[in-house]
């Protein structure tokens, strides 16, 4: 992952696209670490050195990138879900937080003035569909290499925005 374009206040999205046959035991641990026990789950990090480091052991199993307040408020609303299997919405963020929708927590959690543990009940593992239309390119190779995976940038909101 190339340190100079990445911004230190990002937030990322993480998303798992292939299974844990073949994989290297680390792998797998790390994956277990990041809560992506399954394929096309997806969990949403902060741009700290340790999940860095985690996110380049793991990368032959993962795509991410930094995501945008449209694509994370669509994928709060489509994909987010309580404990209970209830789905978020504006309401239940009215409630719980200062803020009146899902897409101002969506923008003020972008712009790291909110975490988002600080959602009670909100299950860390966002859980997608394959993409619609199907992946680009092969889910073996970088996506430097016209591939899927590793680190993409800004391009993964349109993965995801496929996904949800």
């Amino acid at each position: 992952m190339p340190t100079e374009t990445t911004p230190n206040n990002a937030l990322f999205v993480v998303v798992r696209l292939r299974s844990g046959i073949g994989l290297r035991k680390e792998v797998k641990e790390t994956l277990t670490l990041l809560n992506l026990s399954r394929v096309n789950h997806a969990v949403i990090l902060d741009n700290r050195p340790s999940y860095r480091g985690m996110l380049q052991t793991a990368k032959d199993a993962l795509t991410w990138g930094e995501i945008d307040a449209p694509t994370f408020a669509r994928l709060l609303r489509k994909r987010g879900r309580l404990i209970g299997n209830k789905h978020v919405t504006d309401e239940y963020i009215t409630k719980n937080t200062t803020y009146k929708s899902i897409d101002e927590y969506a923008t003020a959690l972008v712009a790291l003035k909110e975490n988002i543990s600080a959602l009670p009940k909100l299950k860390k593992v966002f859980r997608l569909r394959p993409p619609s239309k199907g992946f680009r390119g092969s889910i073996k190779r970088t996506y430097q290499q016209h591939g899927e995976l590793g680190y993409r940038g800004a391009e993964i909101n349109s993965l995801v925005q496929r996904m949800s």
